[in-house]
């Protein structure tokens, strides 16, 4: 596969990304025998369960700095030095220092929910499965097929936010609201990287928590977070009730993942650079608790 590029929006340069274990990517998804190989057994989600204990043991901890180093991380950004992290899993579930990511001071701007390789769709019909490559999957799939969700949803945006390994992995409110306990969803854990969508992986109906957030600012949101290949855990670190934006929501466990972000109809305007870099296929990358779209001038 050609190498994988994005916008970063903060520079406004293009990047090419570092792939953990891209070797293994395109041997699990690159041909008929590992995509069945992947299908029937490294998707099965104990066994991705039981390769993050490896990650969290006190062993992995002497790989901290080589992971840091392939990945080209800013160690500096950090809330601890690297020598203070117990394990591999405790650095990717590492917090930020204070101040790192500010959060957009217009309460009328909904903010990205997380560090991620951003794409958006303005509006996703119920008819059309939504295609992210060639992977495809309809809003009833999606939300568990709810039929009230679905309606409710029907017609509206959906922000994808994909993280890679490198990434801070906490993933935060985007509006503030009264947010439901998180509703989970069973499912396989294939990858969500662009090479596991280029291959049809139905990653996004993978193992996922939903949570219903109803915000005065920007109507109903459903938020999302999607598990993925090595990452057995979706770890919650919120309360159910009322939230503030930017606010921690969670935290993945070792690997990469996405976060979703689903509006009604009508109710949010998303960022024309973020709309222009999707129509044409481009992911661009979004700093959490930056402005991803604000309030329809309608409302």
């Amino acid at each position: 596969m050609e190498s994988i590029r994005y916008l970063d929006r903060a520079s406004g340069e293009w990047r090419e990304e570092r792939v953990f274990g891209e070797r293994e990517l395109n041997l699990f998804y690159g041909s008929r025998l590992g995509r069945a190989l992947t299908e029937r057994v490294l998707t099965w989600p104990p066994l991705s369960g039981v390769y993050g204990l490896f990650k969290r043991l006190p062993g992995s901890k002497a790989e901290v700095t080589e992971f840091v180093a392939r990945l080209a991380i800013d160690a500096s950004e950090a809330e601890l030095p690297l020598s203070d992290y117990p394990s591999l899993d405790a650095f990717f579930a590492r917090r930020l220092r204070s101040g790192v990511r500010p959060l957009d001071p217009d309460p009328a701007a909904l903010v990205s929910p997380c560090d991620a390789r951003t794409l958006v769709f303005p509006s996703w019909s119920p008819e059309r499965p939504l295609r992210v490559k060639n992977s495809l999957v309809t809003l009833s799939e999606l939300l568990g097929g709810d039929p009230v969700l679905s309606q409710r949803f029907a017609g509206g945006g959906v922000l994808i936010s994909r993280l890679a390994p490198a990434d801070y992995h906490r993933f935060h409110f985007p509006a503030s609201g009264w947010a439901s306990p998180p509703r989970e969803f069973a499912g396989r854990l294939h990858s969500v990287h662009p090479i596991a969508l280029e291959a049809g992986a139905p990653s996004l109906l993978n193992k996922r928590s939903l949570t219903l957030l109803e915000s005065a600012e920007f109507g109903a949101l459903a938020v999302i977070e999607v598990g993925a290949l090595v990452v057995g855990t979706i770890l919650q670190t919120h309360a159910p009730g009322w939230v503030e934006r930017g606010a921690e929501k969670g935290t993945f466990r070792f690997g990469g993942s996405t976060v979703l972000v689903l509006s009604e109809p009508g109710r949010v305007q998303w960022d024309q650079d973020l709309l222009e870099a999707s129509a044409g296929g481009h992911e661009t990358l979004v700093r959490v608790r930056t402005r991803v779209g604000y309030r329809a001038r309608s409302l």
